[in-house]
């Protein structure tokens, strides 16, 4: 239950939360970690920086001077010196502080400390691998949230490992064969599967939609960066592992199976929506490992919000799994088509708030935002002119508010549809992908300027610490992550890391807000099993896991208690009854593990490796129905490409049938041509040229716009 958007949370949300921490039982313990005041004045990134990455640090301080940092070795060997810069008074934090920039140090090691007037920072690393493990346990957290599947110790350890939750053993009552909530409907439905939300066994469509999008999107944006290796086959631990298909493609098929089934069969009322809900007809208390949940489960009824996440995230499916398991694809674009055609027939049939009883209410009663995500998936997957005149009509297509400061969520989508039609290469017209691609990159220079303006460099604004707000702000950094690859600039890939930064201790607690990394760390986050803190036999959460974050709410009993008259970045308690400030979530975590695997790339520089491509694209010859072309690609970078994949789309729905002297293959309109090995190196300068030969019906307009792994070319 993870209610995020700051002007939209309901107080019969509130209600249902307050209830639940009403009933926990248990007694405080004493494993909570020390204050914030007891932490060093000087906040660095615990975990670390990359070698060639920025690397700056927070020092709290009444000095209006600049002051002399230190960075020193393992040995206390000093390795570079400079002066901090006053920022003064930081308004989210209440605090003033100070900048140290030692960027400028690009050698490698361990146990490096920066001292400055007295204080020493936590110990932190400099290497280029810093953010490998940090991939792999981020995503483990949706194995760890899945039901209906035993989470075995070999994969996960003894600690965390538990029987299936949810399959109808006793005293489960059972996803198998799920009722409805009164006068919702007459039948039950098999929805087992999914992953549980957040720190209770809900399973919500609306924010399980988003999540799936984020794990997915992930692979893709790596994939057609030519760095989906790294989130392949065996990268992960997961019982899928070696059956050829990424694990991370693995991991999120686990979701979509449970999406799909919360769909309405076709025999029924409201065919095609999706169910919005289900979880336990009153709220559990604390602690209950899932196998032992013995409330009633009920389906509440469908929403139109929900039934558009499931399009968005099954058109997405179609597009991404293709080359992995066609009839996979399959599947899933069938049921996208199923739920747009059922939203259309039914654009206003939204959940209510008043719904928050034994979970979240997810209420969302504007789904403009919803219906363009979900067209421009389906359109960029098929290339259809009725999901292209839905993107195109849709007023979230040219408004200014796509992207807002406070970060996209469960709740306001449309950014997401942007960044698909900026990222994945479509058949709209070249004027239109410019202007959303330049809408990502105006979104990302707003929170560089936030950023800027800040002492801790965070890229939301000083009333961006709602519910959930750590992960709105990784959200921000994702738009960042975009705009470094469509335009090359390091300038994003820096504040994507500087966020990173915040995460992991450069923040007003000087805390890590992700579990295992950082030498202080939350470890007591809300969840039911994860439990320690209320019975020492229970486990601490999982390494990896991302806290909520900073609420300025107060919206629990414990955070009213602890942290009232707090400053909006200081509202954060890491107690296990504080949930409005320290629950874990799907749609937290997922961000999260999105912006470690692109931390996790090996870079050559500081930013993005440099795309910088021309690209001519040039029709030989041309017939009734067929045509050859010859593609030219350029290096106009500093540096060689090693490797290339360019993708392009067509505007006229061409196909193409064969090529040489590359691979290609197509997805809709959409068209990937990758080296032939003996092709791959592009020094500065040089050129490969590679044909195709295709079909058209009548028209044969050439594409006017390409990526090369990922960016964009001239």
């Amino acid at each position: 239950m993870t209610p995020s958007q700051p002007l939209r949370l309901s107080a019969a949300l509130l209600t249902g939360a307050l209830l639940l921490g009403g009933l926990m039982t248990g007694p405080a313990s004493a494993d909570v970690p020390a204050t914030a005041a007891a932490t060093s004045a000087v906040r660095v990134n615990q975990v670390g920086y990359l070698p060639e990455g920025p690397k700056r640090a927070t020092v709290v301080t009444s000095a209006t001077q600049a002051l002399t940092w230190q960075l020193r070795n393992a040995a206390g060997t000093v390795v570079a010196s400079g002066a901090t810069v006053p920022h003064g008074a930081d308004t989210p934090s209440g605090q003033s502080v100070q900048v140290a920039d030692f960027s400028s140090y690009r050698s490698t090691g361990s146990g490096y400390v920066l001292a400055v007037d007295g204080n020493s920072s936590a110990p932190f690393d400099i290497r280029a691998d810093l953010y490998d493990t940090l991939r792999s346990d981020s995503m483990a957290f949706f194995h760890h949230q899945r039901s209906g599947i035993a989470i075995d110790a070999s994969l996960v350890g003894a600690a965390h490992a538990r029987p299936a939750g949810h399959l109808g053993v006793a005293p489960n009552k059972g996803d198998t064969s799920v009722p409805c909530q009164a006068t919702v409907c007459d039948y039950t439905q098999d929805v087992r599967g999914g992953w549980y939300d957040a720190g209770d066994h809900g399973k919500y469509v609306v924010n399980g939609g988003i999540s799936t999008w984020l794990v997915v999107n992930s692979f893709e944006r790596a994939e057609r960066a030519g760095k989906g290796a790294a989130l392949g086959d065996s990268s992960l631990r997961v019982p899928e592992r070696g059956n050829g298909i990424p694990d991370v493609l693995d991991e999120a098929r686990w979701e979509l199976d449970f999406l799909m089934r919360m769909q309405v069969p076709e025999s029924k009322p409201y065919a095609g929506m999706a169910f919005h809900k289900i979880h336990d007809a009153a709220w559990t208390g604390m602690p209950l490992r899932p196998d032992q949940d013995p409330q009633p489960r009920e389906l509440h009824r469908p929403s139109t919000a929900a039934t558009l996440n499931l399009a968005a995230a099954a058109a997405q499916c179609a597009r991404v799994f293709r080359p992995y398991d066609a009839a996979y694809a399959d599947r899933c674009l069938s049921a996208a088509r199923r739920a747009w055609t059922a939203a259309q027939a039914n654009p206003a049939v939204y959940a209510p708030a008043s719904d928050s009883t034994g979970g979240g209410a997810y209420e969302d009663a504007r789904v403009t935002d919803e219906f363009y995500w979900a067209a421009a998936e389906l359109y960029v997957t098929t290339g259809e002119s009725a999901y292209r005149d839905a993107v195109t009509a849709s007023s979230w297509h040219t408004s200014a508010d796509a992207f807002t400061p406070h970060g996209f969520g469960w709740a306001d989508t449309a950014a997401l549809g942007r960044l698909t039609l900026a990222m994945v290469p479509n058949g709209l017209p070249a004027t239109d992908v410019s202007r959303v691609r330049s809408s990502v990159i105006a979104a990302a220079d707003g929170h560089l300027s936030r950023m800027a303006a800040q002492g801790y460099a965070v890229p939301t604004p000083a009333d961006g610490y709602f519910w959930g707000s750590n992960g709105n702000i990784a959200d921000n950094a994702i738009v960042m992550a975009v705009a470094a690859e469509l335009t090359g600039d390091g300038r994003y890939r820096a504040g994507a890391l500087e966020t990173m930064d915040y995460l992991l201790g450069r923040n007003a607690l000087g805390l890590s807000y992700v579990t295992g990394y950082g030498e202080r760390s939350s470890q007591n986050q809300h969840h039911r099993f994860w439990a320690h803190q209320l019975d020492a036999s229970l486990p601490h959460p999982p390494a990896g896991s991302l806290a909520g974050g900073p609420n300025s709410g107060l919206q629990d009993p414990v955070a009213l208690e602890k942290l009232t008259g707090c400053a909006p970045a200081a509202c954060y308690v890491d107690d296990i009854g504080s949930y409005s400030t320290n629950e874990v979530a799907v749609n937290w975590n997922a961000p999260l593990a999105w912006l470690a695997a692109y931390a996790a790339e090996r870079t050559s520089t500081g930013g993005e490796p440099p795309t910088a491509c021309a690209v001519t694209y040039t029709v030989n010859n041309v017939w009734n129905t067929g045509f050859t072309a010859t593609v030219t690609v350029k290096n106009t970078g500093p540096t060689a490409i090693d490797g290339w994949q360019l993708a392009w789309a067509y505007p006229g729905g061409q196909r193409v049938t064969s090529a040489w002297n590359a691979t290609v293959t197509q997805n809709g309109t959409t068209v990937s041509a990758r080296d032939a090995a003996w092709n791959k190196t592009l020094p500065p300068g040089a050129t490969t040229s590679f044909g195709v030969q295709g079909t058209h019906s009548g028209a044969n307009p050439s594409p006017t716009t390409f990526t090369l792994n990922g960016g964009a070319c001239a």
